[in-house]
């Protein structure tokens, strides 16, 4: 046991703010390091492990020999153990053997810090240097702020890079392939960014990466670090947001994980009411501890820093929040002042969007959030947790089964369609329409579409155009943009050969030209957030499920009005009341024959007169086509 030689990363300082949680760049510490010590090229390690009598470094190196490299432990108590071990390169597979003071438990496990693993099923770390990748988006990164700024355009692609497409020999793409398959689609169908499902590295597939292991490492299922940094690259030299999901609320625990990872309950809360999610048979972070908090911040800010991502999306918020989250009476128990709070994870919530926000200029956070907890987009000095927007969860699920009902029954469920305006500026809200709502049995979005065929595509079309028109920002999982016909299946390929069919060719051009509108109309996103960006025309209209709204931007010449129809009735003439005397110009349409539609449109200028209607002291007539989103600008 005498290759290891004494060596440190760590400072008197780091080992301070590493103890009391404040720490925020651990990469830079822990983990496997490329270096020289006294000339000679090698790898320090360093992995935390303080209920460990013995930690040795195994791998292809030494034969998987538990005897040869052990580490030394740090003098201050902290728990770390390091060391440099010479000739050690570049793609060396390794893993921590760990001898444990409690019942003398021996456990095998892959690096917290390492920046690559193994394919699975294999569980190794990999020495690997990410340092050396030439980045080509310097343009985008001195304007992505503009970019990504709240009163700008968000329409989000969500991707589960697995089986968005597969190969000609039916396997999946590589972040190469990707980088030039993906980056091109998401441009031509004019998104403004992406949203990748967990690509943090993950055992088992049908997790779709919800299950993290490697919270430092990309997937190597599809190539290396470089190469991921490489389509990263590739989307923001294309104009394009990257967003990474992300998933501090629990991990699985596998063998090689973080679970019982010195032989006790280091990263998970050792009460298995706080510490145990059985919904999803895995392991709940403990953000009671120092330590833990500091890993999981470093670890958003990883991505951040060497990753040159612009959000990261929080995955099952909710379930970090209540200590009751899925849980029945005697599961749980309450906080300090008798409540269901999590306090711990609340404090740990607004630490980390606090963080994000002092370190990184134009980036922003989204939390998956579906309870009323208050002020999750409130700013974390005015008492909330920080995020920059938070899925509206309830307009998801009540638009939803709104549009799963036939037309002729829609008349008695128009609150459920009006509904989300009572709360849409209580948060910072984007309008999701994701991948949870295709799976498991509850059909693709066309696939709840009543009617016939031209109905349902018509209903899609509608949905959309609603969707886009709302106030908020906006969220379509991948498919959804040319009417996947069936559920989402994580094993296979996205079905592209419905692109031979009219249908859902008229449906993908469809969505380019609503992308390529509502980034033109500074009216749907300039106060998207903002109850100034909003004003009913009318809401109650229950007869005719007709919907009127105008949406306002920083310059009122920019307003623009919607007409929603959610019945395939043609309306030849129509009354909305209107706040000033204006011409109406139809500027877009999702009837017309150009995407599937029946034509039908109003064709010439319409001028308002002066007939209080609405409440408001002028109105106009116009044409309503079936099925159909029209938006007006008002000249």
């Amino acid at each position: 046991m005498t290759k290891v030689i004494t060596h440190s990363l760590f400072t008197d300082f780091d080992i301070a703010l590493f103890k009391s949680g404040k720490h925020f760049k651990l990469y830079e510490k822990f983990g496997s390091h490329i270096t020289k010590v006294n000339g000679v090229t090698g790898t320090y390690f360093a992995v935390w492990a303080p209920s460990a009598k013995l930690v040795t470094v195994i791998g292809d190196f030494n034969s998987w020999s538990g005897e040869e490299h052990a580490l030394n432990v740090r003098w201050d108590a902290s728990g770390i153990w390091e060391g440099f071990i010479p000739g050690i390169e570049n793609g060396s597979l390794y893993k921590y053997r760990i001898y444990s003071n409690h019942n003398d438990v021996i456990t095998e496990k892959a690096d917290p810090y390492a920046r690559r693993c193994e394919h699975p099923p294999k569980t190794a770390s990999i020495v690997w240097d990410i340092e050396d990748y030439k980045w080509k988006d310097k343009k985008w990164m001195s304007y992505r702020k503009d970019k990504n700024g709240l009163d700008k355009p968000y329409s989000v692609y969500e991707v589960h890079l697995d089986s968005w497409m597969k190969s000609e020999n039916n396997e999946r793409l590589t972040y190469k392939e990707l980088a030039q398959k993906l980056v091109q689609y998401v441009k031509e169908m004019n998104f403004t960014h992406v949203e990748l499902m967990p690509i943090m590295e993950y055992p088992y597939d049908p997790s779709w990466g919800y299950q993290i292991t490697g919270y430092f490492a990309p997937t190597s299922r599809f190539g290396t670090p470089q190469e991921f940094m490489h389509l990263v690259d590739q989307f923001h030299q294309n104009d394009i947001g990257v967003i990474l999901d992300w998933v501090p609320s629990h991990f699985p625990s596998d063998d090689h994980g973080l679970g019982f990872f010195d032989g006790s309950h280091l990263y998970e809360h050792p009460d298995k009411r706080k510490g145990y999610h059985q919904d999803w048979k895995s392991l709940i972070f403990n953000y009671e501890r120092n330590e833990v908090r500091s890993f999981l911040i470093s670890n958003a800010l990883f991505w951040f820093e060497k990753y040159n991502i612009d959000c990261l999306r929080v995955d099952a918020v909710a379930s970090m929040l209540y200590l009751d989250y899925s849980r029945e009476e005697g599961e749980w128990e309450p906080n300090i002042y008798g409540e269901r709070e999590n306090l711990a994870a609340v404090s740990f919530l607004k630490e980390f969007n606090q963080a994000v926000k002092d370190n990184f200029e134009g980036v922003t956070t989204i939390a998956e959030e579906s309870t009323a907890f208050p002020g999750v987009t409130r700013a974390v000095e005015h008492g909330g947790l920080g995020f920059g927007m938070k899925w509206m969860m309830g307009w998801m699920h009540d638009t939803l089964d709104y549009f799963a009902k036939d037309p002729i029954y829609r008349q008695y469920h128009q609150n459920d369609i009006t509904f989300s305006l009572a709360y849409a500026f209580s948060e910072n809200f984007m309008l999701p329409l994701s991948h949870d709502e295709v799976v498991y049995g509850k059909n693709s979005i066309l696939g709840r579409m009543p009617g016939d065929e031209w109905q349902r595509f018509a209903n899609l079309r509608v949905l959309y155009g609603y969707m886009f028109t709302h106030p908020g920002t906006n969220l379509v999982f991948m498919g959804g943009e040319f009417g996947q016909y069936n559920e989402w299946n994580f094993e296979t390929s996205l079905d592209w050969n419905l692109l031979e069919f009219e249908p859902h060719i008229n449906t993908q051009t469809f969505f380019k030209e609503l992308n390529k509108f509502y980034q033109n109309t500074p009216a749907l996103y300039e106060k998207a957030f903002s109850n100034e960006g909003f004003e009913w025309i009318s809401l109650d209209d229950n007869v005719n499920s007709v919907l009127a709204y105008i949406r306002k931007g920083h310059d009122k010449e920019n307003d623009v009005v919607v007409v929603c129809n959610f019945t395939p009735k043609t309306i030849e003439k129509y009354d909305i009341g209107l706040p000033r005397k204006v011409k109406l110009k139809e500027v877009f349409n999702t009837d017309v024959k150009e995407y599937g539609g029946s034509g039908f449109s109003n064709t010439r200028q319409i001028t308002s007169k002066k007939k209080q209607l609405h409440n408001k002291p002028y109105s106009a007539t116009i044409k309503i086509p079936p099925l159909a989103v029209v938006v007006f600008k008002m000249i």
